[in-house]
């Protein structure tokens, strides 16, 4: 049970899964420092208010005497300018990656049976004459 274990753990596909998560959560701490460093101040300069994760709206309550129900768009907008930077910059590493395998030239392709027996029958010719 172990060896299975073993032989399952280091299989290509779960290290590069393994890889794609911690490369991801490190990602995800770059991200967050972006939007709360520099997203954030901009989006509080336009709006006037230093915490954008706590914009909302209030509505009336709808009976008298309750507390006034509250939509927090704040939240919502930061979570969507986190996931274009992260859904930008994944475009991006994809970009480049597809770019680097293209520019790879492809291997030479084996001659087939059929032509290295034509290469043997012109060389016999060659010899021949």
């Amino acid at each position: 049970m172990l060896k299975e274990f073993k032989e399952f753990a280091m299989r290509g596909n779960v290290i590069d899964l393994a890889v794609g998560i911690v490369i991801g959560a490190a990602f995800t701490k770059i991200v967050n420092s972006l939007v709360g460093s520099v997203f954030t101040p901009i989006t509080a300069y336009l709006t006037g208010n230093t915490d954008v994760s706590g914009l909302s709206w209030t509505l009336p309550p709808a009976i008298e005497g309750q507390e006034p129900a509250r939509i927090g768009w704040g939240v919502v907008a930061q979570s969507t300018i986190e996931f274009i930077i992260v859904a930008f910059a994944l475009f991006l590493v994809v970009k480049v990656m597809n770019r680097l395998k293209r520019q790879e030239p492809a291997p030479p392709a084996a001659p087939t049976e059929e032509i290295l027996l034509l290469r043997e029958i012109r060389d016999a010719l060659n010899k021949r004459q």
